[in-house]
């Protein structure tokens, strides 16, 4: 059984570090990237549509990397990865690994396939990612029918 306790439900999993960074370096390098079109004298008015257009497609780029998340609840887990989402039943999770080296959690899923859930990566959170594994994984053993997990978290 885990060392953690279950999280009371219904409870979100983020990795917010990495979200206020990826958010923070879009909003500032749109604002930068938008003045500097503004300001520079020789740009005709399609120019600085094009610089403008450029910082937005960048922004959105970077939106969307801030986007995965888990989210479980008393029916099962959402998982919103950067362009899917997938929503399990309790049942349909056996188990769940963070091993060393990972980049992010993996649901080991009842059909025999296994499914990233990015809303949980240990990157520059190291020991929050751990944390929320390891709630995940007690979720995951006290609602459905979780299997003991591998790994370190």
């Amino acid at each position: 059984m885990s060392d953690a306790t279950a999280p009371a439900l219904p409870v979100t999993f983020r990795p917010g570090r990495t979200r206020a960074v990826l958010l923070t370096i879009g909003t500032v390098m749109f604002v930068v990237i938008t003045a500097v079109a503004m300001m520079l004298e020789r740009l005709n008015p399609g120019e600085r549509v094009s610089f403008v257009f450029t910082a937005a497609l960048f922004l959105g780029v970077l939106v969307l990397l801030s986007r995965p998340k888990v989210v479980a609840d008393d029916e099962g887990v959402t998982v919103v990865n950067i362009t899917r989402t997938r929503r399990l039943a309790w049942a349909e999770i056996l188990r769940v690994n963070l091993r060393p080296g990972d980049p992010w959690v993996f649901l080991d899923l009842s059909d025999g396939t296994s499914l990233p859930a990015l809303g949980i990566q240990p990157g520059i959170a190291k020991q929050q990612a751990i944390r929320d594994a390891r709630a995940l994984r007690a979720l995951a053993e006290s609602k459905g029918t979780g299997a003991e997990s591998a790994g370190t978290a």
